[in-house]
């Protein structure tokens, strides 16, 4: 029996996550009082159906319950109940949860005449910890589209179905931010810069002639022995931890040349292992 349960900021895309586990086949509910999920897992155990296998639950600052300092303790029952629980929590920064919220003209559930809504957001956080601190898979949707969201979503729940650990590497540029989601940040920005040979500034690390530039260069496949057996070696680690998701960020100036270089080298390695590997270029979307 596998359980997803949906949380984060309001905001951040839990609407659309649920919908992804829709299209996957979950079957899925929209706040449920927390309360109610015990009684609710009891119930997917133990009445015999097998229409469903898959099943998600939107919990949030909805709720509004007394008892959600309990979610640690409710979550470790429904998982001794052999339940395959797992939590996907969705993030995103400050201005731009106050951005949709403008675009949207939606109320924020905490919001009221004496909270405004940068005020209500902070509270939100903290009251939403317990299941924060539980999380299996944190989504920082900062920078992330509708469409890339759901193809996140199904991409690391189809991954997990399998029974094997997700990978997501994630190549960024510093000067927009480091990824916060990340289990593992690298910075390649001491390398060689294809940005400043004039013919390879608008092209990709995906392209031939700014691959063959990086590996022309001792500093690049030094870089890139050292981060592929750092990485080679304590994956396994992780994997024997029974963890079902791993993502590893690898940022350069721009995120434009270098760091795709290296995450698509990586991912190419990692997949000869028969790993499951997804890539994400934040600043290519």
């Amino acid at each position: 029996m596998n359980l997803v349960i949906v949380s984060g900021l309001s905001g951040s895309g839990k609407s659309i996550a649920l919908q992804a586990l829709e299209d996957l086949g979950y079957y899925c509910i929209d706040n449920l009082p927390i309360g109610m999920l015990p009684a609710f897992a009891e119930q997917i155990t133990h009445t015999g159906d097998q229409a469903y296998d898959k099943y998600a639950v939107g919990i949030d600052a909805r709720n509004l319950a007394p008892n959600l300092q309990d979610f640690p303790e409710i979550l470790a029952s429904m998982r001794a109940m052999h339940i395959d629980a797992q939590v996907f929590y969705l993030i995103a920064d400050d201005t731009t949860l106050i951005k949709r919220f403008s675009e949207t003209r939606r109320k924020h559930p905490l919001t009221s005449t004496e909270l405004p809504l940068n005020e209500a957001i902070v509270h939100e956080r903290l009251f939403l910890e317990p299941i924060a601190s539980r999380a299996d898979l944190t989504i920082d949707t900062s920078h992330t589209s509708v469409h890339q969201l759901r193809e996140q979503i199904r991409s690391r729940a189809g991954s997990a179905a399998s029974g094997s650990m997700s990978i997501l590497l994630q190549s960024f540029g510093f000067k927009h931010g480091i990824p916060i989601d990340a289990n593992f940040v690298f910075d390649v920005r001491c390398v060689t810069n294809p940005y400043w040979v004039r013919e390879l500034r608008q092209i990709t690390g995906k392209e031939p002639p700014v691959i063959e530039y990086l590996e022309s260069h001792d500093d690049v496949t030094n870089m890139y022995t050292d981060l592929k057996a750092f990485i080679f070696k304590w994956l396994p680690n992780f994997e024997q931890e029974k963890r079902s998701y791993m993502t590893i960020a690898i940022g350069c100036t721009g995120g434009y040349h270098r760091s795709v270089y290296f995450v698509e080298k990586i991912a190419a390695d990692l997949r000869t292992l028969g790993k499951n590997v997804l890539i994400r270029h934040r600043e290519l979307a």
